[in-house]
């Protein structure tokens, strides 16, 4: 999951891009609002976390152009404004939810959890294709009653593949998903980790679930 923060706090950026990191989660952090348009304007985000103040552009000001301009990614707002009128009016201007600081980080990311199940359209944090489950929450892989043990980038391609299970997605979409603008490594990166996807995921099952699109990309499915 890549994931946008504005925060200019800069003691709480940092501390919020190491959680993240730590929990597997690609993401790209600035300090203003303008900032925060600039990278949603060359990259697609799974959510973007807001602080409300913020200089250049406020965190509001951001959504209210984020909306124009058709931007439908879920926001969380990040705020010590505690008040009704305040949550109210940020709610109205499009965000999807809303943290008072100081925060649980537990529970930034089990909103950003809820917030991203219902883009996909499903209600628990479980993610199945026949055989295989990926629950989001616990980390945890299985295919049948085996449980799978898989590294922090290798479980975030496969969260990518079961949200989009049955689309096939290009090198260029799974890249900018799994590694933000600081990323330095080789340009077959995507192909070296589906490879070890692979190994871990179907190599031992007659059932294979990830496949090759030539020319197109990849796609986790079921062939019939």
């Amino acid at each position: 999951m890549r994931v946008l923060l504005a925060e200019d706090e800069q003691d709480l950026n940092n501390i919020i891009v190491k959680k993240l990191n730590s929990e597997g989660y690609t993401i790209d952090a600035c300090f203003n609002g303008q900032e925060a348009l600039d990278f949603m304007s060359v990259a697609e985000y799974d959510v973007v976390i807001l602080d409300i103040m913020m200089p250049k552009m406020n965190g509001l000001e951001v959504i209210q152009e984020m909306r124009r301009n058709g931007n439908t990614t879920p926001v969380i707002f990040l705020t010590a404004r505690d008040s009704i009128e305040d949550r109210v009016k940020g709610l109205d201007m499009g965000a999807n939810d809303y943290l008072i600081k100081p925060f649980s980080f537990e529970e930034l990311m089990a909103r950003m959890r809820v917030m991203t199940r219902h883009v996909a359209g499903v209600q628990t944090s479980v993610y199945t294709l026949a055989d295989l489950s990926v629950d989001v929450s616990a980390h945890m892989v299985k295919r049948g009653d085996e449980v799978i043990t898989l590294s922090a980038k290798e479980f975030s391609l496969l969260e990518y593949l079961i949200r989009n299970k049955g689309k096939v997605l290009s090198r260029e979409k799974i890249e900018n998903n799994l590694w933000n603008f600081d990323y330095e490594g080789g340009t077959n990166a995507v192909d070296v980790y589906i490879r070890y996807l692979r190994k871990k995921i179907d190599d031992s099952y007659t059932n294979k679930l990830i496949h090759t699109v030539r020319g197109a990309g990849y796609v986790l499915r079921e062939e019939v």
